[in-house]
């Protein structure tokens, strides 16, 4: 039997409040998007699905069956599959793993998988965490294990996701925003933020919807709580969170205002040694605000396209330092 430990730190949405006064301030959803469709699993550029609680998906081939819907998640380590996907493809068992979630730990079987594929890449041999695809969102995660020597580029103005050999892209590339990012587990982590003159590490973290911080930043920050809600990670386990707005979150010159996270005591960030150290998962309701972001495993390099208005105001204001933009 095989047992090891896989980290997965994505949080599939915010639920209902738990409670709620009349200081509560909800949180703002992410851009709208709309399905582009499937396009041929054989295509570099894949057109982007959108599931429940604004999930984005992919095409994806298991062992020659499919499509598939899976996501692509950065901020899990491991390439999985739902119980549905396991019994349609046939997947034998692989022993089990310990999967570290967001709010919880929690032992899963392994599938034995020979091969998948999105697009026109592969990943081949590897053991698969078989989850619940209620508490996943979509059939199946691509993980960083797949994904190391990819840049992943999400188009939000395309509603398409490209999976690139890194090896090939160099140079801005009409990027604003060009984040250097150091390796941890697999992760990239941006290492200079600044959220209210704090700090901070920053996570991007596609597979989740909401962005949340750990209790050392909160405290830094001295963020004044809005709000209780409850989070669910890919366990299916809740997290309770305190929601509150932060006024600045500043990336490379690049200030956000107003930002509304949610900050918990996560397992997923003591598993990568950052628990005592201010942190901040970044998820798909921040990163969709841009226009577009490219996630650069091979370079170790994160960049951000802003929408047009913006990068004007930024070029004209490099020269005075930050920008401040509120979305």
């Amino acid at each position: 039997m095989i047992l090891r430990t896989i980290l997965t730190a994505g949080l599939l949405a915010a639920a209902l409040p738990a409670s709620a006064g009349p200081d509560a301030v909800p949180s703002p959803p992410a851009r709208a998007t709309t399905t582009a469709g499937i396009v041929d699993p054989a295509a570099e550029t894949l057109a982007l699905g959108e599931e429940r609680n604004s999930r984005l998906t992919v095409p994806v081939r298991v062992e020659g069956t499919g499509p598939f819907a899976f996501m692509i998640d950065t901020g899990s380590q491991a390439t999985a599959v739902t119980r549905e996907i396991r019994d349609i493809a046939g997947l034998a068992p692989a022993g089990t793993a310990t999967l570290v979630g967001m709010a919880s730990r929690r032992q899963v079987e392994l599938a034995s998988v020979g091969r998948i594929e999105f697009g026109a890449n592969s990943y081949t041999n590897f053991a698969a965490p078989v989850l619940e695809r209620e508490h996943v969102g979509a059939d199946g995660i691509i993980g960083l294990d797949a994904l190391q020597d990819f840049r992943v580029l999400l188009d939000f103005r395309k509603q398409t996701i490209s999976v690139e050999d890194a090896s090939t892209k160099d140079g801005r590339g009409g990027f604003e925003i060009i984040v250097r990012a150091r390796s941890r587990l697999g992760q990239l982590l941006i290492t200079d933020a600044i959220v209210e003159g704090v700090r901070a590490t920053v996570i991007i973290d596609t597979g989740a919807q909401a962005s949340l911080g750990n209790v050392a930043l909160r405290e830094k920050i001295r963020a004044r709580r809005a709000q209780e809600v409850i989070t669910t990670d890919v366990n299916g386990v809740g997290i309770l969170s305190e929601l509150a707005v932060v006024r600045t979150l500043t990336i490379e010159g690049l200030s956000l205002t107003d930002v509304p996270l949610t900050f918990a005591d996560a397992p997923a960030f003591a598993a990568l040694g950052l628990n005592d150290e201010p942190v901040l998962s970044l998820g798909m309701q921040h990163l969709s605000l841009f226009d577009r972001v490219a996630i650069d495993f091979g370079r170790k390099r994160i960049a951000f396209d802003v929408p047009a208005d913006i990068a004007r105001a930024i070029r004209e204001a490099q020269r005075g330092g930050t920008y401040r933009a509120r979305f």
